[in-house]
């Protein structure tokens, strides 16, 4: 294959199937580039005592205690690396809009193949549906489907990659996309705060910067003990805001 090995020697990209499409198999196998046998050999700890921080926006505005329990949550847990999840509550999203987004969601991932690989990344490009493999030593795929679409500023949209079924879906991750950018600029403002420096100065830095929603599909897999959803990483954002979909754990 010309292209995958001239992908190879440039260290880019290349698509490949997608994990729906294998997991719908039901052949129980999973291909080499998903395969990750070191997972068998090792232990996974929980220590429940652990209690991840709950930080209420409304009482962000008005109490000194809660802007404090937002710095030990940057501090101690991380709030937005790797795995770490930061958990909002009254963050002034109306539920409606979450609703409509976790809804156009599902039905997008539940749409017939064809129709979504109409949507397919490109080579050596993060932007739309599925996934890459990204050529390096030892590499190996995250068992899961990917669709991510930029989404601010409006003028960099790729609208080649939005969805027209479902027919809501532009519109609905338009005004998801405006919830958060206000609930970000909120968060970026206390945090400056917490670290003594001047909010604007903070602001400033992310005024013109663009946002990226990424929305991820984990199927489920007959041999889960050799396959793993997602990567321990570190996103290489500013600010990441987490919305589950479903009750299934694991976040």
């Amino acid at each position: 294959m010309v292209g995958e090995e001239m992908s190879r020697e440039l260290g880019g990209s290349i698509p490949v199937a997608n994990v729906q499409a294998l997991a719908s198999s039901n052949s129980g196998d999973i291909p080499f580039r998903d395969h990750r046998s070191e997972l068998q050999s090792e232990e996974v700890l929980v220590d429940e005592s652990l209690q991840i921080p709950t930080i209420d926006m409304r009482k962000l505005m008005v109490d000194d205690d809660e802007i404090g329990k937002l710095h030990l949550a940057c501090k101690e847990w991380g709030f937005f690396q790797h795995i770490v999840i930061k958990q909002l509550v009254n963050h002034g999203v109306a539920e409606e809009v979450i609703e409509k987004m976790k809804a156009v969601v599902q039905e997008f991932f539940k749409l017939p193949r064809e129709e979504k690989n109409a949507y397919a990344r490109l080579p050596n490009s993060v932007e739309g549906y599925g996934q890459s493999y990204i050529f390096g030593q030892g590499r190996k795929l995250d068992w899961g489907d990917i669709f991510m679409l930029r989404s601010l500023p409006a003028s960099e949209r790729n609208m080649r990659f939005w969805p027209e079924n479902p027919s809501s879906l532009r519109a609905t991750l338009n005004k998801y996309s405006l919830e958060l950018q206000k609930v970000s600029s909120c968060l970026v403002k206390l945090m400056a705060r917490n670290l003594g420096n001047n909010p604007k100065q903070l602001t400033d830095m992310f005024e013109n910067g663009g946002q990226t929603v990424r929305m991820n599909y984990y199927p489920a897999c007959v041999n889960g003990s050799n396959a793993m959803g997602i990567t321990p990483h570190s996103d290489a954002t500013g600010l990441t805001l987490l919305l589950q979909v479903n009750e299934v754990q694991g976040l």
